[in-house]
């Protein structure tokens, strides 16, 4: 802006008062100020005058305090749109959407159409929003977001989870509960899909057997048509045999088959369920499937004399020795008076034990792959 430079005499060189001031803005109009001004200056100055004469009322005064300057212009405002879904990425229609800040009059809200997409234009840049989002049946989704001018912000993650519902399970079953689940494998467990299996366990972490499950699957064992016919099987070749010492035709068939029965449920009874329930031990042979064929060997030969107990660690297999022991004794009260004896009981035993050890190898590396329940257990 050009200023007009006013020489004043030494005299006047102390501060204008009001009515100089008021003098100064009336310029055009006072004829002895003008006068006074071109008398000190020697000169008019033309282009101070036209100014001054083109704002009528207006002095230099003015002109300096108005500056020139402009007001900023106004932010452009700002947009928010997104879209609704589930947390399965279902569109979610209808959800209401409400942006709000911190004055009431920062509060808009809006409804989700057919495809879920909702949008906000004219939003205030540089203050924070609250974005809520919810919708019938499920849980509310909140957010936070700042916006700068002119900024179109896509709101992304506002997925809904369902009201109520479940992201997670806990089943907590008993120790029973899971022995149980499987005996009723093993029940399902035979060679050829016909010969009972019942007493090897294939599964790595099976879980001791309640009293109760011991005598049930003893009784299963025992009672099922596959060992009755079994024991009619082995009645016929003793017969043939003519051993033990029973006579010969049906009567001694029928003796040679009740006798083989006791045997095999005395020895059932006592070995896999009564001793085993009173000394807390396993009955079932335990699987080993890897390894070395030396250690497989070892660990199926050595089933009749070691057992898990039912504390997981591996003891004496007491009940196993004791139920062939108990099953020799028990067939002196039923053996002709040639069979009977304590020779013949200690050679019962021996034969029982032999029988233990051979029908563990089979279980280590045969009966498993001719067992179609046991070849998907692990």
């Amino acid at each position: 802006m050009a200023q007009l430079v006013v020489p004043v005499p030494s005299r006047a060189q102390a501060p204008l008062d009001k009515t100089a001031v008021k003098m100064l803005g009336e310029l055009p109009e006072e004829p002895q100020a003008q006068s006074a001004l071109n008398g000190a200056t020697g000169q008019q100055n033309t282009a101070a005058k036209s100014k001054t004469d083109s704002q009528p009322g207006t002095g230099q005064a003015e002109i300096a305090l108005s500056g020139g300057a402009t007001d900023a212009p106004d932010a452009q405002p700002a947009h928010i749109s997104g879209t609704v879904t589930d947390v399965d990425g279902d569109l979610i229609p209808g959800a209401d959407v409400v942006v709000e800040g911190p004055d009431r009059e920062d509060r808009h809200t809006t409804v989700a159409n057919d495809n879920g997409m909702f949008s906000f234009d004219d939003l205030k840049p540089g203050i924070p929003y609250q974005v809520k989002i919810s919708a019938n049946g499920f849980v509310d989704w909140t957010s936070s977001v700042t916006l700068s001018p002119g900024q179109f912000y896509l709101l992304t993650g506002s997925a809904l989870p369902i009201a109520g519902g479940v992201t997670s399970v806990t089943v907590t079953v008993s120790r029973e509960e899971i022995a149980l689940e499987q005996v009723k494998i093993e029940e399902h467990q035979r060679v050829l899909g016909f010969i009972p299996n019942f007493y090897v366990v294939y599964d790595r972490n099976p879980v001791p057997l309640t009293t109760k499950l011991k005598f049930e699957l003893a009784m299963k064992v025992s009672l099922d048509p596959v060992t009755w016919g079994g024991v009619a099987f082995m009645a016929g070749i003793d017969q043939a045999a003519n051993t033990p010492d029973f006579v010969q035709g049906m009567k001694g068939y029928g003796q040679r088959v009740g006798a083989i029965a006791a045997d095999g449920l005395s020895d059932i009874l006592i070995g896999g369920a009564i001793l085993p329930s009173l000394l807390h031990q396993d009955p079932r042979y335990y699987y080993q499937g890897t390894g070395t064929t030396k250690s497989r060997t070892i660990h199926a030969l050595s089933f009749p004399f070691i057992c898990k107990g039912d504390n997981g660690r591996w003891q004496p297999n007491y009940s196993s020795l004791g139920g062939n022991l108990a099953s020799s004794a028990l067939s002196n009260a039923y053996y002709p008076d040639s069979n009977r004896g304590v020779g013949l009981m200690f050679g019962g035993f021996a034969i029982g034990t032999a029988e233990r050890m051979v029908s563990a190898l089979a279980q280590e590396f045969i009966l498993r792959r001719l067992t179609p329940a046991a070849k998907n257990q692990h």
